[in-house]
């Protein structure tokens, strides 16, 4: 068993790029597992400064100097960002707040449609198991409400933190964009000297998570978009909530599509009941998540490596289980770079080719 380990060893880290690879990759792991609350702002700001790369690289061959270049698109990232939230924050919470007070009536009016079931087909349906069902679903609201208010509350007091993450984190995004080649140097040097394997990793992720990013955020506004103007023009209640559920469901492929499924058709029973207005709800919501799947994220993602969707599953599992919403979000590009290290790293037929090209 020892000799086995050992053989194992020595092929797989005899070359000193692969530890350096390992060395990187474990110490990125660390930090960010253990560290992650604390450096949240930082964390945060550097995704959003990757994010924002490209076009601060466009201006920068446009002839305009990286300073001013780094200025104009934060000020424009921001400016959007502003306007997004001055006029879809209050519209998504007042309707928060008025579903949140409507639940009870939705309750009651579950409970009366299965009272009609029980009159109608007696003999299928038991009172009992009707009450069990009831009584789980009221408290599961009750519970709901609860967890709404607490939110509320505990929102008031993260307010110091909101304006803290509001001021440090566009002064980092800036500096990061400005200061990125002098930032790339300063932490190379801490970084071990033989990194053949890890530029070629990064080589490999780097444009695959700008146009994941890039997509992503696409793909939301898009999803979001299409789907609120579907739901406003059939008059669906709860329509900018629920277009913001879709929108942001993209983040969690295959499943969260399916969740999002299940308000949406809560919402359009408890409005139209079992009538045709909810079969055609449901119709469009399909035709749109279709078209998202088979013709959206193929056109936005065309440059992604491929994978597999029960390996994208076990992605957003494992890495939303470590890092919660950010590990949901680059699950896909998390997932890429377990592959590119995979690809990588050195096998018996590298060793091979390598002493027969020194000889």
């Amino acid at each position: 068993m020892f000799n086995m380990l050992n053989r194992w060893y020595q092929r797989k880290f005899s070359d000193p790029a692969a530890v350096s690879l390992f060395m990187i990759l474990l110490s990125g792991f660390l930090v960010i597992y253990f560290g992650g609350a604390l450096l949240a702002p930082i964390l945060l700001a550097l995704v959003l400064a990757y994010a924002l790369e490209w076009p601060v690289e466009r201006l920068e061959a446009w002839g305009v100097p990286r300073r001013f270049g780094a200025t104009i698109v934060l000020l424009a990232f921001a400016s959007i960002v502003l306007l997004g939230v001055l006029i879809l924050v209050p519209i998504v919470w007042n309707q928060s707040v008025n579903l949140a007070r409507e639940l009870p009536t939705m309750v009651e009016k579950l409970q009366h449609t299965m009272w009609d079931l029980h009159s109608a087909y007696p003999e299928y349906v038991s009172r009992e198991h009707l009450d069990g069902v009831t009584h789980n679903v009221r408290d599961s609201v009750i519970e709901y409400g609860q967890t709404f208010l607490s939110t509320s509350l505990q929102s008031l007091v993260s307010v110091v933190a909101l304006l803290i993450y509001v001021v440090v984190v566009p002064l980092l995004m800036f500096f990061f964009l400005k200061d990125k080649d002098e930032l790339i140097q300063g932490i190379s040097r801490f970084l071990p000297a033989n990194r053949r394997l890890a530029n070629q990793v990064r080589d490999e992720m780097n444009a695959q998570i700008i146009n994941y990013i890039r997509g992503k955020v696409l793909e939301i506004l898009i999803v979001g978009i299409t789907t609120y103007i579907f739901f406003f023009i059939i008059e669906l209640r709860y329509s900018a909530l629920l277009a913001v559920l879709v929108g942001l469901s993209v983040l969690i492929p295959y499943v969260g599509a399916a969740l999002v499924t299940i308000p949406i058709a809560v919402v359009g029973l408890f409005q139209w009941g079992a009538t045709a207005d909810f079969g055609y709800l449901m119709l469009g919501y399909g035709v749109i998540q279709a078209l998202d799947g088979n013709l959206l994220v193929p056109i936005l993602f065309s440059e992604a490596v491929n994978l597999h969707p029960v390996l994208i599953i076990i992605a957003v599992l494992v890495f939303g289980g470590l890092w919660g919403f950010w590990g949901v979000f680059f699950a896909i590009p998390l997932a890429t770079l377990v592959k590119a290290v995979i690809n990588a790293w050195p096998t018996n037929a590298d060793e091979i080719l390598s002493e027969k090209q020194q000889e």
